[in-house]
């Protein structure tokens, strides 16, 4: 008959933690159907079955579930492989971070570089009048910050100046790598954390007013 709908109530089991049914829907299609405390919930489609009854019989229950359990089992694996994938393990508190440090060993490139073009254009503001007119429009019109493309760039329209570029954050660098003290610098990070959680703190706290004090004493 068409529409009509063979019920068999399996109950309760290990693997699903609800009540469960199979349920044959328009004569063919087979279905297993949980019960929960909002409703019936579909969970999986096994495709039609010829059934000479309401009821089936031991060995066609027993397949059904086997395949019913891998089923559960394959999706809950793929959620958890995806649930993994979003996840970055680190092993500490402050991050994970690689070895070389390449990224900071870029920014220090970069800004040594700044600080050579800097003093390059003070020197020729006092010695070279035009050349450091023509310096400083190029350095207004740069959008591309002072990596190896800056310079690169530079030695193509004026080598001279490209060279001076080069050898002054050498010596820069030079000159820095004598009176830097890794020491201080840890402390200064390390102090400058401590100021700002302390000045967050003092924001945060609640001072009792004039008038809490007049009633507390009252």
């Amino acid at each position: 008959m068409a529409g009509a709908v063979s019920v068999v109530v399996v109950g309760s089991s290990s693997l699903i933690n609800s009540k469960t049914c199979l349920c044959n829907f328009n004569g063919g299609d087979l279905m297993i159907v949980q019960r929960h405390s909002i409703g019936w919930k579909n969970v999986a489609r096994l495709g039609p079955l010829d059934l000479c009854s309401s009821f089936l019989d031991y060995s066609s229950m027993s397949a059904l579930w086997v395949a019913t359990a891998k089923n559960l089992r394959r999706k809950k694996q793929r959620e958890n492989n995806n649930n993994n994938k979003s996840l970055v393990v680190v092993d500490e508190l402050a991050g994970q971070y690689e070895e070389n440090f390449e990224d900071v060993k870029k920014q220090i490139v970069e800004y040594f570089t700044y600080k050579a073009v800097r003093t390059v254009l003070n020197q020729l503001y006092e010695m070279n009048p035009p050349q450091y007119r023509w310096f400083y429009n190029y350095i207004a019109s740069n959008e591309h910050g002072y990596g190896k493309r800056f310079v690169r760039n530079l030695v193509k329209d004026k080598l001279d100046l490209a060279e001076r570029v080069m050898i002054t954050r050498l010596h820069l660098y030079g000159k820095w790598i004598k009176k830097c003290d890794h020491t201080e610098m840890y402390d200064r990070i390390s102090d400058q954390n401590l100021e700002l959680m302390r000045e967050r703190l003092m924001e945060t706290v609640i001072w009792p007013s004039d008038d809490t004090n007049t009633e507390a004493a009252g």
